[in-house]
C-alpha cells in the first residue's frame, strides 16, 4: 500500500525526470494511475522519455526547463497548476557531479551549488504554494547524498552542495511540521550507490550498484513508515556500515579528531575497528 500522496488522479512532479531516479520515479507513479510533469533539460532525452510514458497511456505533461531558473520554475508550477490534477507529490530530484577542488574550479562549484542545492529550493518554492492549497495530504522529497553526510575528500563543491540539501530538507520539515493545518511533509532522500548516467557514464553496470528502480520501492516503503531520512543501502553497502560512517563523521567533532579523520593515516586502524563493532 503506497503512501496516501501516491494516488490515482493526483499528480506527481519530479525533476532530474528524463533519466536514472527521476525516470524510476515517474515510471512508479504512472503505474499507480497518477499523472506526471517531467521537468528536466530541453532535449531528445527529455523528449524520449515523455514519449515512454505517453505510449503508456500516461498523463505526462513536459517542461523543459533549468531548475536553476526560479523564474522558470515558477512558470512551471503556474503551468502544472492550470493543466494537471492537484499535485500532492514534489520530487526535488534533479543533480549533476563534476570534478572540483578545495580551492580551485570557481565554474564546478558555481554550477553544481545553482544544480544541487537552488534547484531542490527554486523547486520546493515555486511548488509549494500550489502543493498547500488543495489541502490533500502530499510529500515534498529532496534527493541528498550520503557524500553530503559523511563529506568524503574528492569532491568538496559535490559534498557542500548535498550537505545544504540536507540541511534545508531539515528545516523545511520542520517548518511545516509546525505549520498550521498543514497536509505537506518533506523527506529526505539518501540514495546509496545507484546505476545511473552519472555514476556510470559507460552505461555498464557495476554489481554493487543498485538499480533506480530498487531505489525508488525503497524510497516508497520508507515513505509509507512516515521515515524522513530515507537511507538506501546498495549491493556493497549495508545500512550498519552507512551507520558506522555517518557515526564516526559526527565523532569527528566531539572527539576533536582531524577533519575527516576516516581517511587520516593515523586514525584508519581505529576506525576499521568501529566499523566492524
Amino acid at each position: 500500500m503506497a503512501h496516501p500522496a501516491f494516488r490515482a488522479g493526483r499528480t506527481a512532479v519530479i525533476t532530474g525526470a528524463a533519466s536514472g531516479i527521476g525516470l524510476a520515479a515517474a515510471k512508479c507513479a504512472v503505474s499507480l494511475e497518477m499523472a506526471v510533469v517531467m521537468i528536466d533539460l530541453p532535449g531528445e532525452r527529455l523528449d524520449s522519455s515523455t514519449n515512454e510514458l505517453r505510449r503508456l497511456g500516461a498523463n505526462v505533461g513536459t517542461i523543459g526547463v533549468d531548475v536553476s531558473d526560479i523564474e522558470a520554475m515558477k512558470r512551471a508550477a503556474e503551468q502544472a497548476a492550470a493543466e494537471m490534477p492537484p499535485v500532492t507529490v514534489l520530487m526535488n530530484n534533479a543533480g549533476m557531479g563534476q570534478p572540483s577542488t578545495a580551492v580551485d574550479d570557481r565554474d564546478a562549484w558555481e554550477r553544481m551549488l545553482a544544480v544541487n542545492f537552488w534547484g531542490v529550493l527554486n523547486g520546493t518554492q515555486a511548488f509549494f504554494p500550489i502543493v498547500e492549497a488543495h489541502g490533500e495530504t502530499s510529500v515534498i522529497i529532496n534527493t541528498g547524498s550520503k557524500q553530503g553526510i559523511t563529506t568524503p575528500p574528492g569532491n568538496p563543491a559535490y559534498n557542500v552542495s548535498k550537505a545544504a540539501v540536507k540541511s534545508y530538507t531539515e528545516a523545511l520539515a520542520h517548518e511545516l511540521r509546525n505549520r498550521k493545518n498543514c497536509a505537506v511533509s518533506a523527506h529526505l532522500l539518501i540514495p546509496g550507490w545507484v546505476h545511473t548516467r552519472m555514476t556510470a557514464p559507460s552505461g555498464e553496470k557495476n554489481a554493487a550498484t543498485w538499480t533506480p528502480e530498487q531505489t525508488i520501492d525503497f524510497m516508497l516503503n520508507s515513505l509509507e513508515r512516515g521515515d524522513f531520512y530515507i537511507l538506501c543501502p546498495d549491493n556493497e553497502t549495508p545500512r550498519a556500515l552507512d551507520e558506522r560512517r555517518i557515526e564516526w563523521a559526527a565523532g569527528d567533532i566531539v572527539q576533536n579528531r582531524p577533519a575527516l579523520s576516516r581517511w587520516h593515516p593515523e586514525w584508519a586502524e581505529t576506525f576499521d575497528a568501529f566499523a566492524r563493532r
